[in-house]
């Protein structure tokens, strides 16, 4: 199996709706958005797919968020926004443009801080 893997930060605010004490009320975080994809099959240039075409898909996906409320990002709006669905809405955003490229997996983690992050990963198959 091949990987590649590209990252961003974004700055976000966020409240947790829920038994997540201190959590419920808004506050931010630092994210670190990591991407990686997986795939068995290199192609005849000796790549698994052209990095330079993931970094700004990661980068502009970062900068969508960055200094952005989460609770009120279209497609989050109605969410708890917790790391998982944070995660969640991340591979959906970049799914699309990775399915049909002979890749069998993406996989995307969303760090609040140096020590925690939820993750995301499944098949684009």
């Amino acid at each position: 199996m091949y990987e590649i893997y590209v990252a961003a930060q974004f700055e976000a605010a966020h409240r947790l709706v829920g038994d997540f004490g201190p959590a419920t009320r808004m506050h931010g975080h630092t994210y670190t958005l990591e991407v990686l994809v997986r795939g068995e099959r290199l192609k005849e240039d000796g790549t698994l797919y052209d990095i330079g075409r993931l970094r700004p898909a990661v980068d502009g996906l970062a900068a969508s968020l960055h200094y952005r409320d989460l609770n009120e990002v279209p497609g989050l709006e109605d969410a708890n926004t917790t790391a998982e669905v944070v995660a969640r809405h991340c591979w959906e955003k970049l799914a699309p443009d990775l399915r049909n490229q002979d890749l069998d997996t993406l996989v995307v983690r969303v760090w609040e801080s140096p020590q925690v992050y939820a993750a995301r990963e499944d098949r684009l198959g």
